[in-house]
């Protein structure tokens, strides 16, 4: 099989490559040993061990390599040990060695005959054992074998004898490779390496696919321009961890051709040509069941006697092409070998493989579990009707069991075939018609968290409504247009839709398609500011739902409703609606509006400053919706970064970063912006790639969630690197992008003004010291737009009333930050903000308590700064917060704010355990080696560290260390011999 390209970037490996690493440091320490590097054809063995031989080199090493080549039977003896000492005897340092060593010169071209008797043999051996040694001897060595599986039986031999006698003595290392899924029973190579792992100085590394997340990054790594999403993801899926899988399908993008590229088709096939007649008819006729299928079932479509299909499967088998599973089951080894290997099939054969499939299956008594596969074995045998009955069957099975993706997957594939079958042909089921089953198929979309697609569904039946449609019909598809409208912030144009929908039933008789029309109505009116109509709507609407015992329909209006009590979901007459509400969906068993009351009551409890009382709400919401299957619905992701802010704010940072990490591996493309909080904390930590993470959130269709995201983060980090052009940049352009037709700006805004304010701040206060009284003026006056700003949101949210206590903290960190822009730092300011925060949020409360211990170092008072910079401080080693750990060190530096204790005092002050950091710090251990030698975490050990620099004033760690020294708290270890 081809190589991944040399220029493909190492990812995913790290901790392979840390191990092999390792080993090469023993190797130049003079305590080597081999290494046997196992892994799939393509899987990256190439790449790891060139990788690898080049962090020898840079290291001091000499690398050689050896190749091994597929001959057949017709191999050359010492192919690949040919090659090192070719290698070796174009080297000038190596003359001497390889002149102490004649015998070994056979090996470059004098013959071989001397060589086949045992003792011949046996001189060669030690030769090239000795040459190696003294080789070694002259540099450090790495002895790299690739591809062992193709070795002939001469070089197995040396091998064994290199390995077992003891070579690995000197300066000399061993990587070899060989394909673990070449390696059939009878395999030559197979009883070697049973016998290499047993010598001590034998290890096995097996190299395992790449995980999804690398291959993704592997795939946008290659391409220099932006490829869409869905193209990633679908190279993701069909590589399966294989790097030159993923290589050959990106190579192949854009051509049209839907299937396995035609160079990795061919490498693919050549293991399937290289089976008996009969073992490829069992591999053609598995390759139609799929990737995974049962021995019975197999057995009845291929029609072989029991004997000769084992014969061939153990063949199969034998070659790593089908993999024994559980079950008496067999599966492709990799999913684009099945591939491959149904592309070779004739369109007659395939069409009729598929249908005796799917008779096959339909004559297993119908189970709901078999209606997907017996769809598409009936769609490729062109039988449409029975394809089209079975898709209707598998979409209900996937609507009970909870999954919505399959369930709209399937719909649309009886969407498509719906033309193509003749009314008469339909089943009986399907009688509700073509507009319906759209509907179906796009709250299936909303309910899997493809937003955009529940719109364009919807769009669709609109236009499939004929002139004479039912009025109830024609309701329906426009209040559902209007729903998912909202859910991707058309805002106007949802409400022009709920208000067709609304007149075109009438009110009385009460109905329940009227109901709805109405609920969906009071959102859309509330989202333009309609508030007088929405309030009207809903009270009519919610009598009419109660006297229809339409519970569901009532429970979401009371949501809405709550909107307009006294303080909102935030007081307690709104809560109270909330819990009804909730209580009534839950009788429904209507599991969305069941969401939006869980929702609602969490947020309840955030905005009125009580982060810890929301996690309740988001538990059981998270439940509700695994229950459901609607994990990826919009409400359960919201609840996915509502649970993420609450653990950001309660200062939970590890908690928040391992949930986020947990959910990128489920999450659909929509849910993208939930890793926001996380993102904030790696920019916190001082990460400030962070950034770049939040600004791919911007990539494709608009998505308000995914731009707040963005704009928060890439706000503060502005604001962290000193760049306020950058900072009120990002701010306005956020709150701009996210101020609805209707011309409210979002709660958020006075957040992206306090952050933008930080950086304005620090470029008034330094034009102010340069005596840049224009450039003083101009942020000054920007200052004073970005805090009006905060005020006028802060006074009057989203619902008209006064944001809670995290609007009101963020609303007095920008005022502070405004006097602090205008006039110099003002203590009574910044000791508002820190109370401000004292509704539970711990970094942002940390980071006004260090503005504050600025202005009180500003103002004289350097006890009371000392006291604060010592709590931040805390709290900037608790979260590994550095940069706010680094910046309040500075200003205990600068404002000379610990007093200068004999060194007794110093002594005391340290702990036992700070003592034992201390005194491996001056001998030059890393965070790292003091872990291992104190039996504790890096982690910890860089929290002692920490520490310690706080206790003896220093910036450094070499600076801790002179102090030490200069005051007597650790004394000079005497040199050791060398």
């Amino acid at each position: 099989m081809p190589q991944a390209s040399s220029l493909a970037p190492v990812v995913g490996r790290d901790a392979e490559l840390a191990r092999l690493s390792g080993v090469l440091e023993r190797a130049r320490a003079g305590e080597a040993r081999a290494v046997l590097l196992a892994g799939d054809a393509g899987v990256g063995k190439t790449r790891v061990l060139d990788e690898a031989g080049k962090r020898a080199a840079e290291a001091g090493m000499t690398v050689v390599t050896g190749h091994c080549v597929d001959l057949g039977d017709v191999g050359l003896p010492y192919l690949p040990f040919t090659e090192i000492l070719g290698v070796l005897a174009a080297d000038p340092r190596f003359a001497d060695a390889l002149a102490a060593h004649p015998v070994v010169e056979r090996l470059l071209g004098a013959g071989t005959d001397s060589v086949r008797d045992v003792d011949g043999r046996l001189r060669l051996f030690e030769g090239m054992a000795g040459l190696l040694a003294d080789v070694a001897g002259t540099a450090p060595l790495l002895l790299v074998l690739e591809d062992l599986h193709w070795a002939d039986q001469s070089s197995r031999d040396l091998l064994r004898f290199l390995l077992g006698r003891g070579v690995l003595r000197r300066r000399l290392a061993v990587f070899a490779s060989y394909r673990a899924d070449d390696l059939h029973r009878r395999h030559p190579l197979r009883p070697l390496l049973a016998e290499l792992v047993r010598l001590p100085v034998v290890e096995r590394l097996e190299l395992r696919p790449l995980t999804d997340p690398d291959v993704d990054r592997l795939v946008r790594a290659l391409e220099r321009q932006p490829l869409p999403d869905a193209t990633v993801r679908r190279i993701v899926e069909r590589a399966e961890g294989n790097a030159f899988y993923a290589e050959e399908l990106l190579a192949a993008t854009g051509s049209g051709s839907g299937g396995v590229p035609s160079g990795l088709a061919d490498v693919l096939l050549i293991r399937f040509e290289q089976l008996s007649d009969t073992a490829q008819q069992v591999l053609r006729t598995a390759a139609v069941a799929g990737r995974r299928v049962e021995h019975d079932l197999l057995r009845e479509a291929v029609g072989l006697p029991e004997a000769e299909l084992e014969s061939a499967l153990r063949e199969a088998v034998g070659r790593q092409l089908l993999v024994a599973g559980d079950g008496d089951t067999y599966s492709f080894r990799h999913a684009l070998a099945r591939e491959a290997v149904y592309a070779d099939l004739l369109p007659g054969e395939r069409a009729r493989l598929h249908g005796a499939f799917a008779r096959l299956l339909a004559g297993r008594g119908r189970p709901a579990e078999s209606a997907a596969e017996r769809a598409h074995h009936y769609r490729e045998s062109h039988d449409l009707a029975e394809a089209l009955a079975a898709s209707l069957e598998a979409a209900d099975h996937a609507q009970r069991v909870g999954a919505p993706a399959e369930e709209q997957r399937h719909l649309e594939t009886a969407l498509d075939l719906w033309p193509a079958v003749p009314p008469e042909a339909r089943p009986a089921g399907a009688a509700m018609g073509r507009v319906p089953l759209t509907l179906r198929a796009s709250a299936a979309a909303a309910h899997a968290g493809e937003l955009h697609r529940a719109v364009s569904l919807s769009r669709s039946a609109l236009a499939d409504l004929g002139q004479d449609a039912d009025s109830e019909l024609a309701a329906r598809v426009r209040y559902t247009l209007a729903g998912n409208l909202l859910s991707v912030d058309s805002l106007t144009t949802a409400f022009a839709y709920s208000s067709e929908a609304l007149a075109m039933i009438p009110e009385d008789p009460p109905s329940r398609t009227w109901v709805w029309a109405a609920a969906t109505h009071v959102m859309a009116a509330r989202y333009v500011g309609e508030n007088d109509t929405a309030l009207e709507v809903a009270r009519r609407a919610v009598e009419v739902a109660e006297r229809l015992h339409v519970l569901d329909a009532q429970a979401d209006l009371l949501i809405s409703l709550a909107g307009f009590d006294p303080g909102g979901r935030r007081g307690a007459p709104g809560r109270q609606r909330l819990l009804t509400a909730r209580d009534l969906a839950v009788r429904s068993g209507n599991a969305a509006v069941e969401l939006r009351a869980l929702f609602n009551l969490a947020m309840g409890c955030y905005e009125n400053g009580e982060p810890a009382e929301c996690l309740p709400w988001l538990t059981e919401g998270q439940d509700r919706a695994r229950r459901a299957g609607l994990l990826s619905s919009p409400y359960p992701l919201e609840m996915r970064y509502l649970r993420l802010v609450v653990l950001h704010v309660l200062g939970r940072w590890d908690e928040c970063v391992r949930a986020a990490r947990a959910d990128a591996e489920v999450l659909p493309a929509a849910g993208g912006y939930t890793v926001g909080p996380a993102l904030s904390v790696a920019l916190a930590r001082g990460d400030l790639s962070a950034a770049e993470r939040a600004r791919a959130l911007l990539e494709g269709p608009f998505d308000w969630m995914a731009t707040l995201v963005a704009g928060l983060v890439l706000t503060d980090a502005a604001a962290l690197r000193r760049d306020p052009g950058e900072a009120v940049r990002w701010a306005r352009s956020t709150v701009a992008a996210l101020t609805d037709e209707a011309g409210t700006r979002p709660d958020a805004a006075v957040r992206l003004a306090a952050l933008a304010l930080a950086a304005v701040a620090d470029a008034a206060a330094e034009s102010r010291l340069t005596g840049d009284a224009a450039g003083e003026r101009r942020w000054v006056d920007t200052a004073a737009e970005l805090v009006e700003l905060a005020r006028d949101v802060a006074g009057h949210g989203e619902d008209g009333a006064p944001q809670g206590p995290e609007g009101q903290a963020w609303l007095a960190r920008a005022e502070a930050e405004w006097v602090r822009a205008g006039s110099g730092p003002d203590p009574a300011a910044w000791c508002r903000a820190v109370a401000a925060f004292g509704y539970g949020d711990v970094y942002e409360r940390a980071r006004c308590r260090m503005r504050y211990a600025e202005a009180l170092v500003a103002a004289g008072r350097r006890e009371e700064a000392a006291a604060q910079a010592r709590e931040v401080r805390e709290i900037a080693v608790r979260l590994g917060a550095v940069p706010l750990r680094e910046q309040v060190d500075a200003l205990v530096r600068r404002g000379r704010l610990t007093d200068a204790p004999d060194a007794a005092g110093r002594a005391g002050a340290l702990t036992a355990r700070e003592q034992d950091v201390l005194r491996l710090l001056a001998l030059g251990r890393s965070n790292r080696q003091i872990g291992e030698e104190l039996f504790i975490s890096g982690k910890t050990a860089s929290v002692h560290v920490s520490n310690i620099l706080a206790k003896l004033g220093a910036s450094s760690r070499g600076e801790a260390v002179a102090v030490a020294y200069r005051e007597g708290l650790i004394t000079p270890q005497p040199s050791q011999p060398g």
